[in-house]
């Protein structure tokens, strides 16, 4: 794996980790365990693309991310109904207004997971993130 690659994997599995961190926490903060699981898909995403050698486009949208891929990685067409829930945490959960539930918490937890597993299989590297229950 590249070191850059490693790099994104990285910062992925920090996002995830603070989530799932965060999500048992008083008083709860929902909008940013979605937030964090949302940046963690983003930034694996983006590690798969690294590795390929392809360009990373400044976006948000985790479907055309995904898009990039699905010529590569054909089975990972499986993640686009999770990709398109965790978009909605991209911006609108950092802002006021915007008031993410617990179970909008434990399913971008979920979605957020099966990203992380999916990906380190592409890259070679197998599961690592562990589990914890949801919020």
């Amino acid at each position: 794996m590249k070191r850059i690659t490693r790099d994104w994997v990285q910062k992925a599995e920090t996002d995830l980790r603070g989530a799932q961190k965060l999500a048992p926490g008083r008083p709860p903060m929902h909008d940013l365990v979605c937030f964090c699981c949302q940046q963690s898909a983003e930034k694996y995403l983006k590690a798969v693309l690294v590795e390929l050698g392809r360009n990373i486009p400044r976006t948000h949208n985790l479907e055309d991310l995904l898009g990039l891929l699905l010529t590569d990685y054909p089975h990972l067409k499986k993640l686009r109904r999770g990709l398109k829930f965790l978009i909605q945490f991209a911006v609108e959960a950092r802002y006021p207004g915007f008031h993410a539930t617990k179970a909008q918490a434990a399913a971008a937890l979920r979605w957020a997971g099966r990203v992380n597993d999916a990906c380190r299989i592409v890259l070679g590297v197998g599961s690592r993130v562990q589990r914890r229950k949801s919020p």
